[in-house]
């Protein structure tokens, strides 16, 4: 039996630990920690705490038959509902390929059968696993709670697939409707759904990045290496970039006893996406549990000794860091290179596609056949003004998925948008931190329940007098009631008053850098004169450059499918 636990959902009720305190632990006071592949014999405790989860976020590999299904939401399917543009036949009969074997594509799978699909069904996965589960990859399994194979995703139904692992995809051919692979062969499709997600940025200088304790941290293999390197306890860990990557990998070394450097670029931890003030107290928690944190500065060059080995680190400040192992921490690249020729429209920034997550083509044109999902899809988010945002966070890979696989096999009037409110989690230095809605939309924040210096709060994000995002410390049970003020657009700050209320409340700036256009570079080139003619080429940046974008594009970034 394989479980995992949707923690954009649970909230600390700590009910599955009551029931199955062999599997589920409360770390702290309400980050949930669980057992992914438990003992046989905690298979009746397991389903009873997965029943009584207040917000059913616990999901269950089937394991009574290929058609049980464990849905967390229980949605209904719509198995009668024919295929857009290809009748009922298509569910039948009709081609579809996943290029993405990652959360993003198990869970589109599962539920195109949910929905009745029968036709033939294919996912192309560029590492050699089945879908695994990043998050623990920054966290337990870097501490030594978790081995590599128990990150391997439940599957809650039989998916009845063919895998084509440890092969990437190179091309997308929209005319033959195939996708070529790098082995040199093809696989025809009538509709395709692209969730290649990211990879992490390395470190821009290759000779440095060469050195022996040098990593980035995305899949099992950079985890292990890393476990591997901490378990020879070195005299220092520098950690280059403090999003939430870097600052779970720093948590985990001090939770090891070992010594760590944290240099930030920025004024504080996580000020892309929390903002400089509510950063400024996860920079705190870092000090208290002795991280030499060092903001303001960058990594120039890395040093290694005459064998190839790290041994120091040289700051923009003048200063150096001793470091036997270096972790860049530095955010994430689209993977999207293999699309260059596709005419579909994409870029550094993503996938674009509309709120159905069907893809748009150079044109800005909605394709028909080609969908979107998960880290790599750019959509746009009518609670935010229609603004493009790319988010790159476990639920959203999930609920976009879904809504993905529903599309491709229903009629236009019966398809859905994606209009789920983004959160995220993260687990550091003994402290849950959850967010719902975008932060770094905001232009003022107000820590309107509990107290910073007990490190429980919740702080309330404003634009223009509206609410668009909440961010609990150890607070989680009451991101719920915020997020439908969220959908609201409920004035901001907070008339209301609260349980617990803070006696500091008052609105102050969020701390986010000045705002600008994510597509303000060009991106394509327009040829032709008359309205038939007309035609946009889209240009090709180097992988990695990154144009300049909104703080909201960067505040959804986090370890989650990435880790």
């Amino acid at each position: 039996m394989r479980i995992a636990v949707d923690l954009t959902k649970c909230q600390g009720y700590a009910q599955c630990a009551f029931l199955a305190p062999e599997v589920f632990r409360i770390q702290g006071d309400e980050a949930l920690t669980y057992d992914p592949d438990p003992d046989e014999a905690q298979r009746i405790k397991i389903r009873r705490a997965a029943a009584a989860c207040p917000v059913q976020a616990i999901s269950l590999e089937h394991t009574d038959g290929p058609n049980e299904s464990q849905h967390p939401e229980g949605r209904p399917g719509t198995a009668g509902v024919a295929g857009d543009g290809h009748g009922s036949s298509f569910k039948k009969t009709g081609r579809i390929v996943i290029v993405g074997a990652s959360l993003t594509g198990l869970h589109a799978a599962e539920r195109l059968r949910e929905e009745g699909f029968t036709g033939p069904l294919t996912l192309v996965g560029e590492e050699p696993h089945e879908p695994y589960d990043r998050p623990p990859l920054s966290k337990q399994l870097l501490a030594g709670t978790m081995s590599s194979a128990d990150t391997s995703l439940p599957q809650r139904r039989d998916i009845a697939a063919s895998w084509r692992l440890g092969v990437a995809a190179t091309g997308l051919d929209l005319r033959a409707k195939h996708v070529r692979l790098a082995d040199g062969s093809r696989i025809g499709f009538d509709k395709v759904l692209i969730a290649t997600g990211l990879r992490s940025r390395p470190w821009p200088n290759p000779a440095e990045a060469a050195l022996e304790g040098v990593l980035t941290l995305r899949t099992r293999e950079d985890a292990l290496k890393l476990r591997q390197f901490l378990a020879g306890r070195p005299r220092r860990v520098l950690v280059i970039g403090a999003g939430f990557i870097g600052c779970e990998v720093a948590s985990v070394c001090r939770e090891l006893g070992l010594p760590v450097t944290v240099a930030e670029a920025g004024p504080a931890p996580l000020v892309a996406a929390l903002g400089g003030t509510i950063g400024a107290i996860a920079g705190d928690l870092q000090l208290e549990k002795g991280v030499d944190l060092r903001c303001g500065v960058r990594v120039t060059s890395l040093e290694g000794d005459a064998a190839g080995r790290l041994r120091r680190a040289v700051l923009s400040d003048g200063t150096t860091a001793e470091a036997d192992v270096a972790v860049a921490a530095l955010g994430s690249v689209r993977n999207v290179e293999w699309l260059a020729d596709s005419g579909l429209a994409c870029g550094v920034w993503g996938v674009a596609c509309d709120a159905g997550c069907r893809a748009f083509d150079a044109n800005g044109l909605v394709t028909d056949d080609v969908f979107v999902a998960g880290d790599i899809a750019r959509a746009p988010q009518p609670m935010y003004g229609y603004q493009f945002l790319a988010v790159e966070h476990w639920g959203n890979a999930i609920s976009q998925a879904e809504v993905a696989a529903h599309n491709m096999v229903s009629r236009e009037t019966e398809r859905w948008p994606h209009l789920a409110v983004p959160q995220f989690w993260s687990v550091q230095f003994g402290t849950e931190i959850k967010s719902v809605g975008v932060p770094s939309a905001a232009d003022e924040v107000a820590i309107v329940q509990g107290s910073v210096a007990q490190r429980r709060f919740l702080a309330v994000y404003g634009y223009k007098g509206r609410i668009v995002a909440a961010v609990a410390f150890n607070q989680n049970k009451w991101l719920e009631f915020y997020e439908p003020l969220i959908e609201q657009a409920a004035p901001f700050p907070p008339a209301f008053h609260h349980v617990d209320e803070s006696a500091d409340g008052h609105a102050v700036p969020a701390g986010f850098k000045p705002a600008v256009s994510p597509t303000q570079d060009a991106t394509v080139v327009v040829t032709g004169h008359d309205p038939n003619e007309r035609r946009a080429r889209l240009t090709h940046p180097a992988a990695g450059d990154t144009p300049s974008r909104r703080p909201a594009e960067t505040a959804q970034r986090s370890k989650e499918h990435s880790p």
